[in-house]
């Protein structure tokens, strides 16, 4: 069924709740990376260009007690969000009460309010992520109708989504996250083959329910990262000292039996002796990965074998690092595969949140993908096909 999106909505008037993602990295107080904040940009103009009033909610980190508060404040945000719109964002530093009343009383059409960290509330209870119902009833109470566009949530049911949703009239999904639908969500659903998946990362535990629901709808799963040496520990081979969780290679061993030769492992790697970019290091055949070696990234020869898969491919779904891509000398398997997504030329290129994401961002390829999500864990629940619940209680058409 097809979700209603903002545009669907007569704003005129309204004071529209905006559920937005601005859970950007701070360093002492200083944001370092605004792409959130400018992701949200085309639903926050709908509003205000069409006589909405705005209302902005968003969570930043985890606060857990009091004093968790004053270095998790959205004012720097509020301010950065200003300047990136070149009109007056007025921050109300509370996120219930008589300051936020007035504040959206006193609103005209046109106008931006964004309030506190919705996750100050978790320190009397978890208010927040634990989806209070009287939490949600009152910031429902606050607007006329509700946008969801924040992906990263998307997974989770806290009173800002969820519970403000079931709470009010009409609830329709952000620019945002309808993006966030047709791309992931058409991979998983729909998609055009060949698709090919690429899932790297440290660890095979956290992606094990996103590789068997891959291995049914994808065509091929290229596996990288440092999950691979558990893969290549159940074929026989001596991994040395690289990450390998000996209690899952069981389980790797039952995934590439069930994946009946659609899992694709590297053919050599990046080994060094120790974790560091000063380290001596070298690219080995798996077979030949000495005692005292770990690899922390995937070698030239598996990036011929990739690019030999990724040809033909219509629809690519790449989540997770191929190497350890913040040192220098373990980053060439990840921007390998930044450039052969890059050089897809009729394909649907999704890059599926966290560290991928970063990873795109960082080496300059942002701009050649179909879609980068803002979801890291929200995008990972998505591949697996479970229902989201942000993605739930956005209206039907």
């Amino acid at each position: 069924m097809a979700k209603k999106i903002i545009s669907d909505l007569n704003v005129n008037g309204k004071k529209v709740l905006v559920r937005v993602d601005f859970n950007v990295p701070l360093e002492n107080g200083k944001i370092t990376d605004d792409n959130r904040i400018v992701e949200a940009l085309p639903t926050i103009k709908y509003v205000i260009e069409n006589n909405g009033k705005a209302i902005l909610l968003s969570h930043l980190g985890r606060v857990k007690e009091e004093k968790d508060k004053a270095g998790l404040t959205l004012a720097p945000v509020a301010a950065r969000l200003a300047e990136l719109l070149n009109k007056e964002v007025k921050f109300v530093p509370a996120t219930t009460g008589a300051l936020v009343e007035e504040a959206i009383n006193n609103m005209q059409p046109g106008d931006i309010v964004m309030l506190e960290n919705t996750r100050y509330e978790d320190v009397d209870g978890k208010k927040e992520s634990k989806n209070n119902p009287e939490l949600g009833k009152y910031w429902a109470s606050l607007g006329d109708v509700f946008v969801n566009d924040a992906f990263g949530t998307a997974h989770r049911a806290h009173a800002s989504n969820a519970g403000i949703a079931a709470n009010i009239a009409e609830t329709a999904a952000g620019f945002l996250l309808e993006k966030e639908i047709k791309f992931i969500g058409g991979a998983v659903d729909n998609p055009v083959r060949p698709f090919v998946a690429i899932l790297g990362g440290s660890k095979v535990s956290d992606k094990i329910e996103v590789i068997e629901s891959l291995l049914e709808k994808a065509d091929k799963v290229l596996i990288g990262g440092g999950m691979m040496f558990t893969f290549l520990k159940a074929q026989g081979y001596n991994v040395g000292k690289s990450k390998c969780e000996l209690d899952k290679v069981e389980l790797a061993t039952e995934l590439l039996k069930k994946a009946n030769g659609k899992i694709v492992l590297p053919v050599d790697t990046v080994a060094a002796k120790d974790f560091s970019n000063d380290a001596e290091f070298r690219t080995t055949s798996v077979a030949d990965i000495a005692d005292d070696e770990m690899g922390l990234d995937i070698g030239e020869q598996t990036l011929v074998e990739f690019n030999n898969v990724l040809k033909d491919a219509k629809t690519v779904v790449w989540n997770g690092p191929m190497g350890v891509f913040e040192m220098s000398n373990f980053a060439q398997g990840t921007i390998g595969v930044c450039e052969a997504l890059a050089n897809l030329k009729e394909a649907t290129t999704i890059i599926g949140g966290g560290d991928s994401a970063a990873a795109v961002i960082q080496f300059g390829y942002a701009s050649k993908m179909s879609h980068i999500s803002t979801g890291g864990g929200a995008s990972l629940e998505y591949l697996e096909g479970k229902t989201l619940p942000g993605v739930a209680i956005v209206d039907e058409l």
